[in-house]
């Protein structure tokens, strides 16, 4: 199984706290990469990978998740972790931004929302 990314997720109470967070981060290199308005993400321009998300709330979820792993096959790590009987917190679904995910609780109560990009 290979890991791509990981990428911690934090909530924020508003848009104006995602402006705030990204001129912060800014002043450590982090550049702004996507931003849907409830979910914005930053990078570092020379290591892509390197990222940090920021939520005012999950749209397509009950939960914003603490944390976000992508993985080369999505569906195969979900068949893994439906088998290991661990909490689904939201199935396995397509997203409209080209992502297909799920989100699961891990043993100290996170919600980790597993990913692979579509195409």
């Amino acid at each position: 199984m290979t890991i791509r990314r990981i990428v911690p997720d934090f909530q924020v109470a508003s848009d104006q706290d995602m402006t705030t967070n990204r001129d912060f981060y800014g002043l450590l290199g982090f550049e702004e990469v996507m931003n849907q308005g409830w979910v914005m993400t930053l990078a570092s321009p020379a290591n892509p990978t390197a990222q940090i998300s920021f939520l005012t709330e999950e749209r397509t979820a009950p939960v914003v998740p603490d944390l976000s792993v992508e993985v080369e096959d999505v569906d195969a790590v979900y068949a893994r972790v439906l088998a290991s009987g661990a909490e689904i917190v939201r199935d396995l679904r397509d997203e409209e931004w080209g992502v297909r995910r799920f989100f699961v609780r891990d043993p100290n109560g996170r919600v980790v929302n597993v990913l692979g990009h579509r195409g």
